[in-house]
């Protein structure tokens, strides 16, 4: 049906290593795949498997869950785009007192991905996720602009004054960074 591979991380683990709860829903527990380091996973590769064939109104969804927390949407396979690579965010785990309560005296608490059949309809109003991740990406990019003009501008009565060249200085200056660390691009997007 599917399968996943975690980048730099896993081979790929199809469909027998999560725990089916019901007929459209699937669950990793990541206790067995990293223990408590769940968090370093950043990134899940998700596809289809060429003998598995969706209905074109439905989608694997895909949403991830800290201990203690609610799940959350992180994005979804369809037959028109059978493959994907999810950035994974995961919610701040709940309290102690809060996994106490909730855990009991049964196994104890951990993160899971859990995957689940839906309609493609319904999961396009939840991809609020990806709109806010853009929406930080564009604030820390237009950050490090104002940032790098601040440094060359000059006061003339109300107005600040900056170099004509301005934008393309800071655009190569950007470009060049972002070759020389494969990091720097990333810390934009967290």
């Amino acid at each position: 049906m599917f399968g996943v591979v975690f980048p730099n991380r896993s081979f790929p683990i199809d469909i027998s290593t999560f725990v089916q709860i019901d007929t459209f829903h699937w669950v990793l527990d990541m206790n067995h795949f990293v223990g408590e380091a769940y968090d370093q996973i950043g990134e899940m590769c998700i596809f289809l498997l060429n003998n598995f064939t969706l209905p074109p109104d439905k989608a694997l969804a895909v949403y991830v869950q800290s201990p203690g927390s609610s799940f959350v949407f992180c994005g979804a396979v369809t037959l028109n785009r059978p493959s994907a690579v999810l950035s994974l965010q995961w919610p701040e785990a709940g309290s102690a007192a809060q996994m106490q309560l909730t855990a009991g005296d049964s196994t104890p608490i951990s993160a899971k991905i859990g995957i689940s059949v839906e309609d493609v309809a319904a999961l396009q109003s939840m991809d609020v996720a990806a709109g806010r991740r853009i929406e930080r990406l564009a604030l820390k990019v237009g950050e490090n602009l104002f940032n790098f003009m601040q440094s060359f501008c000059g006061v003339d009565g109300s107005k600040l004054v900056v170099p004509m060249d301005i934008l393309d200085r800071w655009f190569k200056k950007f470009q060049e960074k972002a070759k020389r660390d494969p990091d720097f691009l990333k810390s934009f997007a967290l």
